[in-house]
């Protein structure tokens, strides 16, 4: 030894397991889920006595005598669920001597986790003041579940395991619920269980009469003890009660109020019936103490889980009042799914409401003409501050996606209104040094008709993509930074980058948050969690599976596809293109006067293919022939796009001559032109108009006796919805007309 508290090579080669459990002064015993003796030590051989050859089971082999055997296989049954059992058993030994043993019981478990057998450490005790030990013992592992419980019903139900058989053959519990008493506990020994239209089961009302021992401990707010039945007489509670309770020898009862803070919770019931055979079938003073302590603790933990589900209740209506309304709308070639789901609160943590909401969100958005706006995005951190973050973001992106900007665009506006939002914060010198939320985003515009997906990406995990029974990543060239991270002075411009694929008929796609894969991990069999390409590889495997199947089983299957608990709030986004092929139709006319008879009688055309109810078709045409018209009158002034003028240089050209090149003024004229394009849905028809000019359309309040100046304005009463968005060649104006009646 050199320095002290060193062990010398000698003393730590006799520190083996065998060489502990061979020199401790208290029994270890280890059987088997059969309740096969495994394993013990030399002191439990003293104590208990060498078994015999034909002892087998664990009630034979460590001499418990034979009226206490009922107990030890319930009790064998409890430890092997997980529960531990500590108490006392008279033993009779080998040699005929009959002593009082002291045991704890505990499940012996494997490394994956399931119980493989029973341990049992144990000691020769007194008589005199071993109920006492049991009772504080009880009181403590009672303590020791509530604390780790955040549940009302869960919190109930671990009360009645820890004392139904110990304790009591009965548990009842009540609570109030608006006034009414409403059994919300009903636990009973092993193998049995009270016939219908006896006992009242859980979630009835329960009315005690006045002068019931219950309804006194409820009046009086005290413990309330029944010794022994047989020299008592109360009101009963019902014909059918009372026939039971004789039938299986109810012989005592403890009724506990549970008080917190001045308040009645409710009541505990605990009794004794010749259903099992016990020491004393009677309870006493001490034991109405203890029943009384145990109350308190109950009570406080009741109202904590009250408080808390009241909280959570408060937190998940803020969140989902946050999120888009369900059901999502119906739109034309997509089929859509979503989830969302919060995280399980970390009760070891101390904050288990504030972790249940998050910043997670989608959302989706009917644009212009059919198209539609899909968002995916987390925002950094838990609680409430980070779901007023998110909806804050929500409805900004909803109300920029309006202006049907390029998806990097609307990124861009909404990294800078991340940056204004940021908490005002300054150092000592009167610096800003505001920190703005960080948020992940993906923000995508899909076309149906064409199946073109327009996007861009704000660091957020890119899409899944299921095709023909595969599943992979959606290629991503260029993924931005997320919002709030860019540096002042950086051109948004450089940071998000909009791309553009076309997604293949009936392609499913699966956008979701971090919360999906990012879970509390399952260890494996070496006690290490999964890596992320293990968890991505079990996500794929399973939506490879059912990737041809509704979006509505895809989305319910990746949320249940990664093992382990939700350490993250998550939402999932899983839409599907079109299978078939939609309407459309599209034509290029020049930007002259008698064309607008040409293109009405185009829509009149498409719309009774379409079979478009008559009376829908003809103001849909209409319609056509005011914004076709605006387009043909403003054609004249607006301004052409500058084309580069090519020239032969293998001809000499002399700068003498006329620069009046042959049908270069024809072009010119003829380049103005406009596109009728007309869309078929399930309930509408769209229509759009495309030019070449750069002015956007507004409504223009006409006079009385002006020729001009309607046309928009009838769009807006008769057009369901309307509105215009710029082009790369100029702008377009489109409108929406309900193919059923208003």
């Amino acid at each position: 030894m050199k320095r002290w508290g060193d062990l010398s090579q000698d003393t730590a080669d006799h520190l083996s397991a065998h060489s502990v459990l061979d020199h401790a002064e208290m029994a270890v015993v280890v059987t088997d889920r059969f309740s096969n003796v495994v394993y013990w030590n030399p002191f439990a051989e003293r104590l208990f006595g060498r078994p015999g050859p034909a002892a087998r089971d664990q009630s034979r082999s460590l001499g418990i005598m034979e009226k206490d055997h009922p107990l030890a296989v319930e009790l064998a049954k409890h430890v092997l669920k997980g529960g531990v059992w500590e108490g006392t058993f008279d033993v009779k030994r080998g040699d005929g001597t009959i002593i009082y043993v002291r045991a704890q019981a505990v499940p012996l478990r494997h490394q994956s986790g399931s119980v493989t057998g029973i341990v049992i450490t144990a000691r020769e005790a007194m008589r005199s003041n071993e109920r006492e030990k049991d009772r504080y013992g009880l009181l403590e592992r009672i303590g020791e579940r509530l604390a780790g419980s955040l549940y009302v019903e869960e919190t109930l139900n671990r009360v009645a395991e820890m004392l139904v058989p110990q304790f009591a053959d009965h548990c009842f519990i009540e609570l109030m619920d608006n006034g009414r008493l409403t059994r919300k506990v009903s636990s009973h020994v092993p193998g049995w269980s009270p016939p219908p239209n006896t006992w009242a089961p859980i979630g009835a009302d329960i009315n005690y009469p006045t002068g019931h021992y219950a309804e006194i401990a409820l009046r009086r707010q005290e413990t309330i003890l029944v010794e022994d039945f047989s020299q008592t007489n109360y009101p009963s509670p019902g014909e059918a009660s009372t026939r039971l309770a004789a039938e299986i020898g109810m012989t005592s009862a403890i009724v506990a109020p549970l008080c917190v803070r001045g308040e009645i919770l409710g009541l505990m019931y605990l009794g004794l019936s010749n259903l099992t055979d016990r020491r004393s079938p009677h309870y006493d003073a001490f034991d109405r103490d203890f029943v009384g302590a145990v109350a308190t603790r109950v009570a406080l933990a009741v109202d904590n889980a009250l408080l808390f589900e009241e909280e959570r209740h408060t937190a998940e209506s803020f969140q989902k009042n946050l999120l888009p309304p369900a059901p999502l709308p119906e739109l034309d070639g997509l089929e859509i799914a979503v989830r969302y789901c919060p995280a399980a609160p970390l009760a070891s943590h101390g904050q288990g409401i504030q972790t249940q909401v998050g910043g997670d969100w989608y959302d989706v958005i009917p644009l212009s003409a059919g198209r539609v706006g899909i968002v995916i995005g987390d925002v950094e951190g838990r609680g409430a501050k980070a779901a007023a973050v998110m909806g804050q973001l929500r409805a900004a992106l909803r109300a920029f996606a309006q202006d049907d900007k390029p998806p990097a665009e609307i990124l861009a506006r909404l990294d800078d209104w991340t940056h204004s939002i940021a908490t005002p914060e300054w150092d000592d010198s009167g610096a800003d040094i505001s920190v703005p939320p960080i948020v992940t985003c993906q923000y995508l515009v899909y076309d149906a008709w064409s199946r073109q997906l327009s996007f861009a990406n704000a660091g957020h995990a890119p899409p899944l993509l299921l095709v023909d029974g595969t599943c992979s990543e959606l290629e991503i060239e260029e993924v931005g930074k997320p919002l709030g991270v860019r540096a002042r002075g950086i051109n948004a411009d450089l940071v998000y980058k909009e791309e553009t694929r076309t997604l293949p008929a009936g392609a499913a796609l699966l956008l979701y948050t971090d919360g999906l894969v990012d879970r509390r991990p399952l260890r494996d069999a070496d006690g290490r969690p999964p890596s992320d390409e293990e968890t991505l590889a079990a996500l794929f495997g399973k939506l490879i599976e059912i990737s041809d199947d509704t979006v509505e089983n895809i989305a319910e299957a990746a949320t249940d596809a990664v093992p382990g608990e939700i350490d993250d709030d998550m939402a999932i986004l899983v839409v599907r293109s079109a299978r078939d092929e939609l309407d459309v139709e599209e034509r290029t006319f020049p930007a002259q006067p008698i064309m607008v008879g040409e293109a009405r009688r185009m829509a009149a055309e498409a719309f009774s293919g379409w079979n478009v109810p008559e009376e829908r078709a003809e103001l849909a045409c209409l319609l056509v022939s005011e914004v076709v018209t605006n387009v043909v009158l403003h054609a004249a002034n607006a301004s052409v796009p500058r084309r580069d003028l090519v020239i032969d240089t293998t001809t000499p050209f002399s700068f003498d001559e006329s620069w009046d090149i042959p049908g270069f003024e024809d072009e010119v004229v003829n380049e103005k032109e406009f596109t009728l394009r007309l869309r078929r849905g399930g309930e509408s028809v769209w229509v759009e108009v495309f030019d070449q000019d750069l002015r956007l359309p507004r409504i223009r309040s006409a006079g009385e006796n002006d020729e001009g100046g309607r046309g928009l304005y009838l769009v807006d009463q008769l057009a369901k919805r309307w509105g215009s968005r710029p082009t790369r060649e100029g702008k377009a104006v489109w409108f929406e007309i309900p193919t059923k009646s208003r």
